[in-house]
């Protein structure tokens, strides 16, 4: 680690520590050169990958956006705020051990719609009613048939 002061590559480890959640390490460090102090944190990167969206274009990926339709899909339905941390996190989990630097919408899409139909059908048909943009009542009647 690079000293901030004086630039100097040489630096010691003179105390470490992890925070009260475990997410987190704190190093307070010295200076062989300088002898001043300074403290770094290290914790882990989770990086999601980013969404390719229809038209082409990149977003990061946002999972306040995911939970909120998610949630928009589910509203005044019996399910659970666990129950729908427990989608989110699977599809969160899928996202990251996929090990991919992007993904499609149309991807992200089809991972909500099989955690919906999981999780409550009324729901799943909401989502896949707007996501698949139906435009009559027989492409509603067909989806239903399948579950």
């Amino acid at each position: 680690m690079r000293c901030p002061f004086c630039g100097h590559v040489d630096t010691q480890v003179v105390e470490t520590r992890e925070s009260d959640e475990g997410d987190q390490i704190r190093r307070r460090r010295r200076c062989t050169h300088c002898d001043k102090r300074f403290t770094t944190y290290e914790r882990a990167e989770i990086a999601l990958p980013s969404v390719v969206k229809k038209d082409g274009t990149r977003a990061e990926f946002e999972l306040p956006k995911l939970r909120a339709s998610m949630a928009l899909a589910l509203r005044k339905r019996p399910v659970s705020v666990e129950q729908i941390d427990a989608a989110v996190d699977r599809i969160q989990e899928k996202l990251l051990n996929s090990g991919a630097k992007e993904v499609t919408s149309t991807r992200l899409g089809e991972l909500v719609m099989r955690e919906l139909k999981r999780i409550d059908k009324v729901a799943y048909v909401r989502f896949a009613s707007v996501y698949r943009s139906f435009e009559d009542v027989d492409e509603f009647r067909q989806l239903i048939r399948d579950i």
